[in-house]
């Protein structure tokens, strides 16, 4: 791991996952839903209310970006624009998240479309920079360094998370009069830290010009058609079609399973403070399990790593089922953090094998809208189910069979790079 820290180009496209993990962890996944349902969703007396209009709202960011994804990223491929498209997105996503300071108590809907627009800033930085990998890695590297950027995504997100949780426990500690008044800071705290640790990439990272650097207007254009073309033609990446299929099946019960989890969490009655904690051990252990899922697909490679991961990723969803008390939501938060950063980063690296030359972004923009429809389709399945049965138990199970199928098609894919 050494080496990766002093490979400055493989370091400064890192600390992109150290930055905007912060995103992910403290509003994402940790004070946003707890926040959404005990302070901005004042209106409603239940938790299905509050799981539904959560779920609705992952849905349509989900969505939009999906569709996006791999539009801008063929434009962006041929504009040779992959970084400051990034920027951009992360802009949008800093911007967004630093305005929900302003959402005050009650006001979930100005909450939820700020959250909305956040999402979409997130994940659209990732379209960018997840292309930026076959920049600075050569293909033996793709497993390591796709898996140090989740392991130090995991440390510094779980880093800033640790802080702010002690600013929402000892708010006097940091000059804050309450615990409300401490989450609304550390909303702004993610969204400093997430623009200041994305000058590293912007720095440090050069992108391998791989045929003529067209102006915006002409790379649109050459885009669109070429976006076109692939599609159309789509049938001469079997391997690839088959590998994103199987991505959308087992990402979207991992989504579903990182978005909803301290949300199915509260409705079960389990404690703020043990969600709280159960969150911070997810980031502490995920990140030295996202390195030794690196040394791991390096062993046995990448796909077998990923149906591991996979396997016990059911065991996992069946626990939850069966879950009651607060002991049991942090055993299942340790088996999380070992597999959750390992099938996320190793996914990555192994659709990096896949992708002809020349068409990075496009065909990341591909795997991240695959990535992003499956965020529309899980909590999308939670949505109507809650919304039904007003039984938040009632949909988890179902992720065992998105996992089951996922590993199937994964294992028929051929790991051989397609000629560009």
């Amino acid at each position: 791991m050494r080496d990766l820290f002093k490979n400055r180009p493989v370091f400064a496209w890192a600390m992109y996952d150290w930055a905007n993990s912060a995103f992910a962890t403290t509003v994402m996944a940790g004070f946003f839903p707890l926040f959404f349902q005990k302070f901005w969703s004042t209106d409603l007396t239940g938790n299905a209310g509050t799981t539904a209009r959560l779920a609705l709202g992952s849905t349509i960011a989900g969505a939009v970006i999906a569709v996006l994804s791999p539009i801008l990223g063929a434009i962006a491929d041929r504009g040779g624009r992959r970084k400051q498209f990034m920027f951009l997105w992360t802009l949008l996503g800093v911007g967004a998240t630093a305005a929900l300071w302003f959402a005050g108590k009650g006001q979930w809907m100005a909450a939820l479309t700020l959250f909305v627009i956040a999402t979409i800033g997130f994940n659209g930085g990732i379209v960018f920079n997840d292309s930026l990998i076959l920049d600075v890695a050569r293909p033996d590297e793709l497993d390591r360094v796709s898996a140090f950027a989740y392991a130090l995504g995991y440390l510094g997100g779980g880093l800033l998370f640790a802080i702010n949780v002690l600013m929402y426990l000892k708010p006097g500690l940091f000059g804050l009069t309450s615990g409300p008044q401490a989450v609304q800071v550390s909303f702004l705290s993610v969204a400093v830290w997430w623009l200041l640790f994305t000058i590293p990439v912007m720095r440090g990272v050069r992108e391998q010009q791989r045929g003529p650097h067209l102006p915006f207007s002409q790379a649109v254009s050459v885009g669109f058609r070429e976006l076109g073309a692939t599609i159309s033609h789509v049938r001469q990446y079997r391997g690839i079609v088959l590998f994103l299929v199987a991505y959308w099946f087992y990402i979207d019960a991992v989504n579903t399973i990182i978005k909803m989890a301290v949300n199915y969490g509260a409705a079960l009655g389990i404690d703020q403070s043990t969600l709280i904690t159960a969150l911070l051990i997810t980031q502490f252990v995920g990140f030295p399990a996202s390195l030794f899922y690196g040394w791991l697909g390096d062993r046995i490679g990448a796909r077998l790593a990923i149906l591991t991961g996979l396997v016990v990723y059911s065991a996992i969803t069946v626990f939850a089922y069966f879950m009651k008390t607060g002991t049991e939501f942090l055993v299942l938060a340790i088996a999380v953090g070992f597999v959750q950063g390992g099938v996320q980063s190793l996914s990555r690296s192994l659709f990096g094998r896949l992708v002809p030359q020349g068409k990075n972004a496009e065909f990341f923009g591909f795997y991240n809208m695959m990535g992003k429809f499956a965020t529309v389709l899980g909590p999308l399945l939670i949505y109507i189910v809650a919304s039904i049965t007003h039984n938040e138990r009632a949909s988890i199970i179902s992720l065992v069979l998105l996992f089951a199928i996922g590993a199937v098609l994964l294992w028929r894919v051929k790991i051989t790079p397609p000629a560009a």
